[in-house]
């Protein structure tokens, strides 16, 4: 078997340079990104093509683009870099004197579900404080896995449960939500189809990882209240769980969905916790 030495193994600064490059494609932006100047940085990821004895990087006059290697480089340092991070929190929140749990929620998602796991826990022997986050889609899980937070509330299929322990919770249809008066509103059931064709009002576009929008015509959206705002005047409409949309006031219409993918609610937690209080947490919302 051969073992690398020390002196090939790659260092963490090496790894948040490479990303920064990569998800910026430009040396020049990285570096400000890194607050660092741009000839060391260039340095820095040759050094790191020449120990790893690949080439990460297509460099051209115009643009810069990822080889193959370095597409599976960028989506193993993030996890790498997460877990770094993660590690990091989790030691610190362990030697804090007050003992609690930090658990991430999507805003305006399994309200009532959430509401009732807090009761439940907290009428539990030894429970302790718990932190809520509330934020927006995609968030929860990146808190889970940056150490932000020790457990979450997340969906599938919009949420990605890769490399986390899960139990599932709940399991509901999908509803189409339209303003109120909308000429669509009375339809006995929607198809994915026909939702896909929809102008007026379009389909939201959320961020993704990076913080950037996917391109299309249909408002930009942060989180749910924001959505709901939208879709009630008129400049939106929006796929949702059903009980998300049971919580919705007047000035949205529901129209049922015949092809539209389930949810399941999923309370998820990093696979390697030893936390006592994470363990209770989730056995209080698996008897829910």
């Amino acid at each position: 078997m051969v073992r690398a030495s020390y002196d090939d193994l790659v260092e963490t600064r090496e790894l948040r340079y490479f990303v920064a490059v990569a998800e910026e494609l430009h040396f020049g932006r990285a570096a400000r990104r890194l607050t660092m100047a741009q000839p060391p940085l260039s340095r820095a990821i040759q050094q790191l093509e020449r120990r790893l004895g690949v080439a990460l990087l297509h460099r051209t006059a115009r643009a810069i683009t990822l080889t193959e290697a370095g597409t599976v480089l960028l989506r193993e340092a993030r996890v790498a870099l997460d877990a770094v991070e993660a590690a990091e929190r989790r030691t610190r929140r362990a030697a804090a004197d007050q003992p609690g749990v930090v658990l991430a929620a999507k805003a305006g998602a399994s309200s009532e579900l959430l509401s009732k796991l807090l009761d439940a826990y907290a009428a539990e022997p030894g429970a302790v404080g718990v932190e809520v986050i509330l934020c927006g889609p995609g968030e929860p899980a990146n808190l889970l896995r940056t150490g932000r937070a020790d457990v979450a509330l997340l969906h599938r299929p919009y949420d990605s449960t890769a490399g986390l322990d899960t139990e599932d919770l709940h399991t509901e249809p999908q509803v189409l939500v339209l303003p109120a008066g909308h000429h669509l509103a009375n339809r006995p059931l929607m198809s994915m189809t026909e939702i896909g064709d929809l102008t007026d009002p379009p389909l939201p576009r959320w961020p993704q990882r990076d913080g950037s929008y996917p391109d299309g015509q249909g408002p930009q959206v942060r989180d749910h209240t924001q959505l709901t705002q939208l879709i009630g005047l008129g400049r939106a409409c929006a796929v949702m769980p059903e009980s998300a949309a049971s919580q919705l006031r007047e000035g949205h219409a529901v129209v049922p969905m015949s092809d539209a993918p389930t949810v399941t609610t999923v309370i998820a937690w990093p696979p390697l916790s030893r936390s006592q209080a994470v363990a209770n947490l989730v056995r209080t919302a698996a008897r829910l």
